[in-house]
């Protein structure tokens, strides 16, 4: 038998067929190539995403630091102001303690009649310490502090007066003013006549020389009121001189209500 020939239509539809099939390759590999760019495209998008998040976390790491630091920074400006405050309340205006270190003046009882006036409208029922030493000076002007330490004591105040190194003359008597009275170990009182200087005409010279003498009276009343001691006892002692009484004497004698400072040493023994 012979072979058959195939026809020119039968040629056309094989290679019509090729062509389709090539065709469906072609875009089989297109539709490939595009799932792969889209997958790529994906990755990238993933990464980009990825990369977003790190920078994301790197930038809240960077603000958790600055919190951190803004915290410590008010930690050390809130301790710089306690410590601020601890030292304005370690400070004895804010204890209300003053310390009477001059002379019995005009000036230095404005000063400490002032100061004890701020803390009283401040503060309508504070304790208020004072502390002497002085070697006294202006009978008239210490009259006028001792007054008025007794119209605060009146108001409700308590008054603790001490002295340390020596409350001397009109110190002596101011000491006399708190609700409670205290010396150092080392401390001395002093106790004498009030002075006078007077010139002039005799009848002058005689009105100061009574007045001097009341005002005598009136330290003695504070004296004698104050403690075991009796006017005679304290004329006895004052006249012509300079009366000094240890810190152990005024105890006895109910000048003070007690001795602070007491050397350890001493206390123990």
């Amino acid at each position: 038998m012979s072979e058959e020939k195939e026809s020119p239509e039968d040629d056309k539809a094989n290679l019509d067929i090729k062509t389709a099939q090539a065709r469906k390759l072609e875009a089989e590999a297109k539709k490939i190539e595009i799932e792969s760019q889209l997958l790529d495209n994906q990755q990238q998008k993933q990464k980009i995403l990825l990369q977003k998040e790190e920078i994301l976390l790197q930038k809240e790491k960077i603000n958790l630091e600055q919190y951190k630091i803004s915290l410590e920074l008010k930690k050390l400006e809130l301790e710089g102001e306690l410590e601020d405050i601890d030292l304005t309340n370690a400070k004895d205006d804010m204890n209300h303690l003053y310390r009477f270190n001059s002379k019995v003046s005009s000036d230095s009882v404005k000063k400490c009649m002032e100061k004890l006036t701020e803390w009283h409208r401040l503060d309508p029922e504070c304790a208020i310490e004072i502390i002497f030493s002085s070697p006294g000076g202006s009978i008239i002007s210490g009259f006028e502090l001792f007054d008025f330490l007794q119209d605060l004591r009146y108001q409700g105040h308590h008054i603790t007066t001490g002295t340390l190194g020596y409350a001397a003359s009109m110190a002596g008597v101011l000491l006399q003013a708190g609700d409670v009275r205290w010396v150092g170990q080392q401390a001395w009182v002093m106790i004498h006549r009030a002075a006078f200087g007077a010139s002039g005409k005799t009848y002058e010279i005689e009105d100061e020389v009574r007045f001097t003498q009341r005002l005598e009276g009136r330290i003695l009343d504070i004296f004698t009121s104050r403690s075991k001691l009796s006017k005679a006892k304290i004329k006895r002692n004052w006249d012509r001189k300079d009366w000094w009484i240890s810190a152990d004497e005024a105890i006895e004698m109910g000048l003070v209500d007690e001795i602070r400072a007491k050397m350890p040493e001493h206390t123990s023994s």
